[in-house]
């Protein structure tokens, strides 16, 4: 575990447990502002069960039991419990190594194989309440490889919590955890204002989006403002009766290695990189 502390916040990590962030807290409150983690949580070595992972070098599902890559087919299994496709690729399942470590600041990398040869890295930092996250990824392989990037953040959520986001339309999926169609933001997930959380179970990527959003917490008594680069793209999470949602940004839409024209994924030649970037600023009332 690595600690990470600013005027306003406390960030602690877990580098082997897939480079994830354990928890982020208010210093004077002690509020989390990520999901906490328990005793037990930590001891899971899950990032699932944590405050946030990355996700290289894809995000979220693929079908039809793998993809092309120009060298070949790349057969790929189900990886997660539960989940009957591969899923938010191979870094999140890998114990990541720290290269650097200061009060404020740390550098987390991995050199990955699978499922061809990788190098990500991730550069964390807190300044006066803000956390800001760098995801970056270098192809190492021989032949050019498909990739996205996004991160998968957790947040904790009340009656109250409101979100803040705008997006044009929404990757639809009916039941196969896959979208089936793309269609126009339905008015019930219009969060171009401020508004509460779906009451249902959302599952689905939402195009369009300018790389703003906005996080209230009225309980709690913040705001997080948080702004991605690199993510045209974010995953919005509520399952139903738990104490968390997801708001993950993504540079793709779920399954993009099967859409029309793979949107949002990025072909890298051998030495190419790929970055996206996640900034979360804890504005208390």
């Amino acid at each position: 575990m690595l600690t990470l502390e600013d005027r306003l916040t406390r960030l602690t990590l877990a580098p082997e447990a897939g480079g994830s962030l354990a928890g982020w807290h208010a210093v004077d409150s002690g509020l989390p502002l990520l999901r906490p983690s328990s005793a037990g949580d930590l001891a899971s070595g899950s990032p699932r069960r944590l405050a946030c992972y990355p996700l290289v070098p894809w995000s979220n599902r693929i079908d039809r039991g793998g993809f092309a890559n120009p060298g070949g087919w790349l057969a790929l299994a189900p990886n997660s419990p539960g989940e009957p496709y591969p899923i938010h690729g191979s870094a999140w399942q890998q114990a990541w190594t720290t290269l650097e470590h200061g009060a404020q600041h740390a550098h987390l990398v991995l050199d990955s194989a699978s499922p061809f040869p990788y190098r990500a890295e991730q550069r964390i930092a807190l300044d006066e309440g803000r956390l800001d996250l760098e995801l970056e990824v270098r192809h190492l392989g021989d032949a050019p490889a498909w990739y996205g990037l996004g991160l998968h953040p957790y947040l904790p959520r009340t009656p109250a919590t409101r979100l803040q986001a705008l997006a044009s339309g929404v990757w639809h999926e009916t039941g196969r955890q896959l979208p089936e169609r793309y269609v126009a933001l339905p008015a019930e997930w219009d969060f171009s204002e401020p508004r509460a959380l779906p009451q249902t179970t959302v599952d689905h990527a939402f195009d369009g989006w300018d790389g703003r959003c906005r996080i209230l917490q009225p309980d709690a008594g913040y705001t997080l403002e948080c702004r991605a680069e690199g993510a045209g793209l974010f995953l919005l999470y509520t399952p139903q009766e738990r104490e968390f949602f997801c708001f993950e940004p993504v540079s793709h839409p779920i399954n993009a290695h099967h859409l029309p024209g793979r949107p949002g994924l990025r072909l890298l030649e051998p030495g190419q990189r790929l970055r996206l970037g996640w900034s979360m600023h804890y504005r208390p009332w």
